[in-house]
């Protein structure tokens, strides 16, 4: 018979988090993959528990080495539990690899739930959570991560998105431009820990905040695209709109961005619009 893979949930900050079945998951399984072994040991000593089977290390930089070498592991009949450093496996952490081979060799797959970022931050973000998308770490680079921003320029479920420190000011400033700067969001710093603190607001207000300094784990909610009215739909009256504002000497490219917040659209829904009409009549 093949093993199982293990998916366990840990703390995003406090301890006291940590689902009563990791514990005994992680003093029973025959092998425990870590992202980092040093905060593994951390972690079983808080829970009080020595695991019986072998640790070794899955991390991004082994992660495609060592997925063949767990998987017959599996095939061998062993229980592997697989750990990161915070949060569920698999959502921007190691892990997908592993379950996508353990399910192509029809190796069973199950998980311990336990603490999320991301469902943390939206429950205590204040914004609707009722449909949402995950949009893990965006790009650092800044030309790619406006790319990347301008495809959900008109999503209309939330957005979740992670964050380092250091980048937040940047990506605060990227979203009020290509979102609008009163789109709303929430800014969830050091989540269940000591200092957590969520800062709400447009995000033009929040990149000002952003910029004076923020240390800690970041996750930033973002409320989705407003739903278009019937006027909305209406791309010749965007059009006739930009074209008043033109002829009143009104640059093109500011007279889109006028009429879109008038509209409460992204700039992109306006300018596609301009766009077409231009392709229709080129006169």
């Amino acid at each position: 018979m093949t093993g199982t893979l293990v998916l366990a949930g840990t703390p995003i900050g406090d301890i006291a988090d940590a689902p009563p079945r990791l514990a005994e998951e992680l003093a029973g399984a025959d092998v425990v993959a870590a992202e980092d072994t040093r905060r593994l040991r951390r972690l079983t000593q808080a829970l009080g528990v020595t695991p019986k089977g072998r640790v070794l290390s899955y991390f991004e930089g082994n992660e495609s080495a060592r997925t063949p070498e767990l998987v017959q592991e599996l095939l061998g009949g062993a229980r592997v539990l697989l750990v990161t450093d915070a949060g569920m496996p698999s959502v921007s952490d190691p892990g997908y690899r592993l379950v996508a081979a353990a399910v192509e060799q029809d190796i069973r797959v199950t998980a311990v739930p336990g603490p999320s970022a991301v469902l943390t931050a939206l429950a205590l973000s204040g914004l609707p959570v009722d449909r949402f998308c995950f949009e893990g770490f965006l790009p650092r680079k800044a030309g790619e991560r406006l790319s990347r921003l301008r495809e959900v320029e008109g999503e209309r479920r939330t957005l979740v998105y992670f964050e380092a420190p250091h980048r937040l000011d940047d990506t605060l400033a990227a979203m009020a431009e290509v979102f609008g700067a009163d789109r709303r969001a929430a800014v969830c710093r050091e989540l269940t820990k000591t200092y957590e603190e969520v800062r709400r607001g447009p995000l033009a207000e929040l990149a000002r905040w952003a910029a004076e300094g923020v240390r800690g784990e970041i996750t930033v909610v973002v409320e989705g695209a407003p739903e278009p009215g019937p006027e909305e739909l209406d791309a010749a009256e965007l059009v006739r709109r930009v074209r008043v504002r033109e002829e009143a000497g009104e640059r093109r490219k500011e007279a889109i961005a006028a009429v879109a917040a008038e509209a409460g659209l992204p700039k992109r829904v306006v300018f596609d619009a301009v766009v077409a009409a231009k392709k229709a009549d080129p006169r």
